[in-house]
């Protein structure tokens, strides 16, 4: 991308103007940014509606987030940063289907049934690892992707319980797994 470098030099004078009330440089800074913004999430996501959209609340995120640019510092990883945010939030909404893939390696070495169901034993034996509440947690927050307040009410417990629990949960997710490599 050295054309979008070359462009993006001018940015962090274009932001410290904004940040000082220079709306014209503001309106250029963010219309330079989108050809950008448009090649960092096209490199999670596939589908063009939903690039459209991660493009349209990076610009949002940006405008919220403006304050805390240093001018001093790069800008290309803060923006790619926040893109990188908003198009990981789109795909958890869309349930990750849209990320962009190879298409041929998954032709030409398809998953085979007995390493998926090698795998579901092994998700299986280290969650049955875990106590009751914790694994509860991990399938509300992880597996049925239910944000920490949704878990927190189906358990009926309390924001900070949950967070203790799922906390608590991946430490010994992680004993877990470094028990068993130790014995391999």
């Amino acid at each position: 991308m050295p054309a979008t470098d070359a462009r993006a030099q001018h940015w962090p004078a274009l932001m410290a103007r904004a940040q000082a009330g220079d709306q014209a440089a503001y309106n250029q800074l963010l219309k330079a940014m989108v050809p950008a913004i448009r090649a960092f999430v096209r490199q999670k996501i596939a589908d063009d509606a939903l690039v459209e959209d991660v493009i349209q609340e990076t610009l949002l995120a940006i405008h919220r987030v403006r304050h805390t640019y240093d001018p001093r510092r790069p800008v290309l990883p803060w923006v790619a940063a926040i893109a990188s945010a908003r198009a990981i939030d789109a795909l958890r909404q869309r349930g990750r289907n849209q990320e962009v893939q190879d298409e041929d390696a998954l032709n030409v070495h398809p998953a085979e049934p007995a390493e998926f169901n090698a795998g579901q034993d092994e998700l299986t034996d280290c969650l049955g690892s875990l106590p009751a509440r914790q694994r509860e947690i991990v399938e509300s927050v992880h597996l049925r992707e239910q944000s920490l307040a949704q878990a927190a009410a189906e358990n009926n417990l309390s924001l900070a319980a949950v967070k203790s629990l799922l906390h608590r949960a991946m430490l010994n997710l992680r004993k877990y797994g470094s028990g068993k490599h130790e014995k391999s």
